[in-house]
């Protein structure tokens, strides 16, 4: 066998019909499961409450006769502008089956952003969570072809309830009945790293094929189907992937939880105690990175320390023929009773599994987890693919990889190394831009601007982004992710952006992390500083120095950073450096940052 692959496929699970939509995956759920819980919402009082399958359909049924009592016509835009909550999945479906089509609007985003998603996608109805999201948006009626705004907070499913009143349930069934795999769902935004944010179209099979290949898959199917199974959602369900698993509980019969936020995130993962979590990288990062911290110094350091050596000691040892030893084994159970369990128990002590995606994870910090009793199954995918194209699954896990084709799903490594994606999944198109959907096929296949490789078992490694390569003055090609993914994993940084584009040598940009630094500095037994204190203090300037050493550990000479500059604040999405999922826009980071990239090479 080769020892790189230019092709696979993984073959798909389940069965579909042609008239099947998201519409009756929850007609299916409430019919053979009436009596059990959808999801689970967190009350003032932080705790959660079971809200049951027949309630949660009821308010989706009462929710979209009130949107057609209010003239949403089939294949009408709706706007949803809210956090992560109950009331956004009622309001999608709800769209759904009034026969509409619905579009995320990010709760972060500016009035600029509002404006061209409304204009761009004709939305005629925006429902806000609050006043404040409604202020951006209400300027917009009649000028932007906008009729109404509503506000969650302010009584917005009351107002639909009584706009409903003379609208009958057959009507709204006979709606959802007509939507089938070929219809239009949803009108998701990508997040606009380089350019404005484009209208990604997304039909009700791109995402049922993609629920039943996944819920119906032997491997995966153990970790979502079934009430025992339960997730917490933290994530924004403006974006595909967290929307993506929330139509999957309602598939799969997983109980969901809604958080709106990560800033109560430990507390909320006790009250709910989730079996599976889905989280971007950060999030394990600043699990770990916070119990190093909180271990302090000393003999409390060397203990945890040695405890999360033990972990990605004994993770590692289970991928090699003869697997842990039995000194491995004994070791793992001392680091488990010392320190890994308490972990657990921070995270709610039932999760087994977590999925990763949006951003690589550290393959040290996969094997941490793996080693503690959590398996992080790392995966890649797009908003034009309907979320996930890529995982690691259950009894097939390569950490460092991002697992092989997504069942139904098939992945080709192109001449140049860039991949490219063919499935039920693929998007049928950006909104009113045949050109750009045109230029992102070749052959059939999606074209993800992403470079990766295929090794011999089929598993995906994701090398770089297309559009972000360096080429240095000397003509050097250089990835910066390589590099940034080693350094981002330090518990003080926040944001690292690598440069050198046109010039001389490579070179980055750190932002410190304002909330982990206190806790850092307090463990090498320094007082607390501001950012700018930090930034010239020689203990802090040693830890990024270890940093960039590490990083440069991993590549060549001539594509190591040679210098770097502490940012004097976070990259922000207020400032426009971070798009609505976080990621850096480089363009405008060189932008705001002008002066630190000329100290750099003056």
């Amino acid at each position: 066998m080769p020892e790189q692959l230019r092709e696979t496929w993984t073959p798909a699970h389940g069965s579909t019909t042609p008239d099947m939509s998201l519409c009756s995956v929850l007609t299916e759920r409430l019919a053979r499961d009436p009596d059990g819980v959808f999801a689970e919402r967190k009350t003032d009082d932080g705790r959660f409450e079971a809200i049951g399958v027949a309630r949660f359909a009821a308010d989706v049924i009462q929710a979209a006769r009130g949107l057609v009592g209010l003239g949403v016509e089939v294949g009408d835009r709706v706007g949803i502008m809210a956090g992560t909550r109950y009331e956004w999945s009622v309001l999608d479906f709800a769209t759904l089956f009034a026969g509409g089509v619905s579009v995320p609007i990010y709760q972060t985003s500016s009035a600029a952003q509002v404006e061209w998603i409304v204009r761009d996608a004709g939305v005629r109805l925006v429902i806000a969570e609050t006043t404040a999201m409604a202020d951006l948006v209400t300027p917009l009626v009649d000028r932007a072809g906008l009729e109404r705004v509503l506000v969650i907070d302010g009584g917005a499913l009351e107002e639909l309830q009584f706009a409903g009143a003379s609208v009958s349930e057959q009507t709204v069934r006979d709606r959802a009945a007509a939507s089938d795999m070929e219809t239009l769902a949803t009108i998701v935004y990508t997040s606009g790293t380089t350019g404005r944010p484009k209208g990604v179209e997304l039909t009700h099979g791109n995402f049922v094929s993609h629920l039943v290949n996944g819920a119906d898959d032997p491997n995966l199917g153990g970790v979502v189907q079934g009430q025992s199974r339960r997730t917490l959602m933290f994530l924004p369900l403006a974006h595909v992937f967290g929307r993506f698993i929330n139509f999957l509980c309602v598939y799969s019969g997983s109980v969901i939880g809604y958080t709106p936020s990560t800033k109560t995130l430990v507390a909320d993962l006790q009250a709910f105690r989730p079996t599976w979590l889905l989280a971007v990288p950060r999030v394990f990062e600043t699990f770990y990175n916070s119990a190093d911290t909180l271990a302090g110094s000393g003999a409390k350091k060397r203990i945890f320390r040695w405890s999360a050596a033990t972990a990605q000691a004994y993770s590692r040892a289970l991928d090699t023929p003869g697997g842990p030893s039995a000194v491995l084994r004994a070791r793992l159970r001392l680091a488990d009773r010392l320190v890994l369990s308490r972990i657990r128990g921070v995270m709610g002590g039932q999760v087994g599994y977590a999925i990763s995606g949006g951003a690589p994870l550290a393959e040290w910090l996969g094997h941490f987890f793996r080693g503690m009793g959590i398996t992080v199954m790392e995966g890649y995918g797009l908003t034009e693919l309907s979320a996930p194209t890529a995982v690691n699954r259950p009894g097939l896990i390569k950490i460092g990889s991002v697992g092989a084709p997504y069942p139904g799903t098939g992945v080709r490594i192109a001449d140049d190394g860039e991949i490219l994606v063919k499935g039920p999944n693929v998007f049928r198109g950006y909104l009113g831009d045949p050109a750009a959907t045109a230029a992102d096929f070749r052959d059939g296949w999606f074209v993800t601007g992403d470079y990766g490789r295929l090794d011999s078992d089929g598993y995906l490694y994701i090398t770089g982004r297309k559009k972000e390569i360096i080429i240095t003055a000397g003509g050097k090609n250089v990835q910066p992710a390589g590099l940034e993914n080693v350094i981002r994993a330090d518990p003080i940084i926040s944001e690292v952006v690598v440069i050198g584009d046109r010039r001389p040598f490579i070179a980055a940009l750190i932002a410190l992390d304002s909330a982990m630094l206190p806790g850092w500095l307090k463990s090498q037994g320094l007082g607390p500083m501001t950012v700018d204190e930090a930034a010239r203090n020689p203990q802090v300037r040693a830890e990024l120095d270890r940093a960039i050493a590490e990083a440069n550990s991993t590549v060549s000479h001539a594509e190591g950073i040679k210098k770097y500059a502490v940012l004097p604040r976070e990259l922000s999405e207020e400032q426009g450096e971070l798009s609505a999922s976080l990621k850096v826009r480089r363009a405008v980071v060189l932008e705001h940052f002008a002066d630190s990239v000329e100290w750099i090479y003056k």
